[in-house]
């Protein structure tokens, strides 16, 4: 990796400089997924109006078709971003102009192009599954840009569909350079963060891609190889991972990982899905090793009429602010997006809340018996006359902070499991007006994405990013 200042590349010299300079969206990339497995059309890359001075608000004004089944397009990324790498001259500075959409279920990797024409993105290039199955990966899931132009992805198993934490590389033109790790690989994967200026990457696992693509069941977790409750740290420029820490029971499925975004910051956060629990990581001063401390939990509710005696939180996404200063998480099954002031890093304060659905509504046939945090069971959710179905799922944050946009689409195998009527009637994606002095979040009750009426029938939103990056794309480097 080049020590020199970088050239013009994409994105911002600092994560401030984006809080400060960055433009208002005004479009949303969707990964939509089709819940209907024979529809030949398949999942989709949805361009979104966020514009409110447009008059196509809110509505899908484009579909980039995948034309093929059994993707499972999940998370996306960049070609390039702010840790974009050293150029000669000023006119060869990397362009963020392709997304990059691996598939679970496929293991293939669409490439789209969305610089021709940001506002109807095309298809530009497909890589196949087998490509991957031939350097013994599968499942792959976050997609990063390297300070070296070339592109990196996670993937979750071997050619088998068993657990196997790795990363795969390619050139800037796509080509396949091959596995990241030199030496011993993680026992599962999922996401990952890297900080080149302490050189370390850290990553995250779920389990193996046989028993997550088929749905939940809890007998998953008898066998820890295969599902993942530890986060694995690497040296950056080794590419050894040379640390393991285990989360133990309350840890299982740590998902999302995010060190702070300033990239001078040896420490961040994970979110432990099944029992919504957030850990803090951090660089231990006596040693070259990391410690975690968990900073944020969110207690089971006991009920009836659930089929089990308790209902956990499930937080399937977190982000923070480019400040730093918040940190957002969804929970999936009890409903609630929250937001917590940071500022002090082992003390998170709740500083915001908002109800999008769930599985413990006041009208549901689950009846809450015992809530260390309610006093009542939620209501159901509603705007503009529509019903929010499922709960609260991927999140994207402005670069400004004042704008949270929250999708309800999981996986669409667990989402057919957990939430059958909002498969039925498809996705949302609302947005929630963020106070970033005092704190606070209010639902926004004029915006509404509705996937209902989509063109091959209701479909499912998932990950949201924006054609000049986001809160959850771009890592930042160190050019001193």
């Amino acid at each position: 990796m080049s020590q020199h200042k970088c050239y013009c590349g994409p994105g911002y010299a600092t994560p401030l400089d984006a809080v400060r300079d960055g433009p208002r969206e005004k479009l949303l990339y969707v990964v939509t997924v089709q819940p209907k497995l024979d529809e030949p059309h398949g999942d989709y890359l949805s361009t979104v109006d966020v514009d409110p001075d447009s008059p196509t608000f809110c509505q899908v004004i484009h579909r980039t078709f995948t034309n093929s089944t059994g993707n499972e397009m999940h998370h996306s990324g960049w070609n390039t971003c702010s840790s974009c790498h050293f150029v000669e001259e000023k006119g060869k500075a990397p362009q963020r102009d392709r997304l990059i959409l691996p598939c679970l279920n496929s293991d293939r990797i669409f490439i789209v192009d969305v610089g021709s024409d940001p506002r109807a993105p095309k298809m530009a290039k497909v890589i196949e599954g087998d490509v991957l199955k031939r350097a013994n990966v599968t499942a792959p899931h976050t997609t990063h840009c390297l300070p070296n132009g070339n592109v990196m992805i996670s993937t979750m198993g071997d050619a088998e569909g068993n657990a196997k934490g790795e990363f795969i590389e390619f050139d800037k033109n796509f080509e396949f350079v091959g596995t990241w790790t030199k030496g011993e690989t993680a026992l599962c994967g999922y996401d990952y963060w890297y900080q080149p200026l302490f050189n370390v990457m850290v990553a995250s696992e779920w389990g193996a891609p046989k028993l997550f693509r088929r749905g939940w069941r809890d007998s998953d977790l008898d066998d820890p190889t295969q599902y993942g409750r530890r986060i694995n740290f690497y040296k950056w420029n080794e590419r050894e991972l040379f640390q393991t820490i285990d989360l133990g029971d309350e840890g299982v499925c740590p998902l999302e990982i995010r060190f702070l975004h300033n990239p001078k910051e040896n420490q961040g956060y994970v979110g432990s899905t099944l029992y919504s629990k957030v850990y803090r990581f951090y660089k231990d001063e006596k040693s070259d090793k990391y410690l975690t401390e968990k900073v944020i939990d969110c207690p089971a509710k006991k009920v009836t009429g659930a089929g089990s005696e308790y209902i956990n939180g499930m937080m399937t996404d977190i982000l923070i602010s480019l400040d730093d200063r918040f940190i957002y998480f969804s929970n999936w099954m009890h409903g609630d997006v929250r937001q917590y002031d940071i500022t002090d890093r082992s003390n998170p304060k709740l500083t915001g809340q908002v109800w999008l659905g769930g599985a413990i509504l006041s009208d549901s046939p689950v009846k809450v018996i015992e809530d260390k945090e309610l006093t009542k069971q939620p209501d159901p959710t509603f705007i503009k006359g529509r019903r929010l179905l499922g709960g609260p799922q991927m999140l994207q944050l402005s670069l400004d902070g004042q704008r949270l946009y929250v999708s309800s689409s999981l996986f669409s195998p667990w989402d057919k499991q957990f939430y059958p009527e909002m498969v039925k009637a498809g996705g949302t994606i609302v947005q929630i007006d963020i106070d970033t002095v005092n704190g606070g979040m209010t639902l926004n009750e004029n915006f509404l994405v509705d996937f209902a009426n989509e063109p091959y029938g209701p479909s499912l939103p998932h990950e949201m990013r924006y054609p000049g990056g986001d809160c959850t794309s771009d890592i930042w480097i160190v050019n001193e």
